[in-house]
């Protein structure tokens, strides 16, 4: 049997692109839903990036057990809540990659 360190988790990116101005609204909802989410079942780990050239944009990077666990999150009161109250913010469309390891060296 594999051990739980050897599964593939999912790797999950979503870029984010604010208004200037709103990255603190931003920064407030994050550290609310954070815990939270990381929380969530299947929720492995939580990462919130800056971009270092633009720093109005930011990166979630989250790991997941499973696709199917994302997507319960995904249909969850606490991402449509959190969803809405982002969207607001933004000055561009958000982009989002799921991606499994494929090679990783030691």
């Amino acid at each position: 049997a594999m051990k739980e360190s050897e599964i593939s988790l999912l790797q999950r990116i979503v870029r984010l692109s604010f208004e200037p101005e709103k990255v603190e609204d931003f920064l407030l909802i994050f550290r609310e839903s954070a815990p939270l989410i990381r929380q969530f079942p299947g929720c492995r780990g939580l990462q919130l990036w800056r971009d270092a050239e633009t720093p109005n944009v930011l990166y979630t990077y989250s790991l997941w057990q499973d696709a199917e666990a994302l997507e319960t999150y995904r249909r969850s009161d606490l991402f449509v809540k959190t969803w809405a109250a982002t969207k607001k913010l933004f000055n561009d469309k958000p982009r989002a990659w799921s991606a499994l390891p494929l090679i990783e060296l030691p």
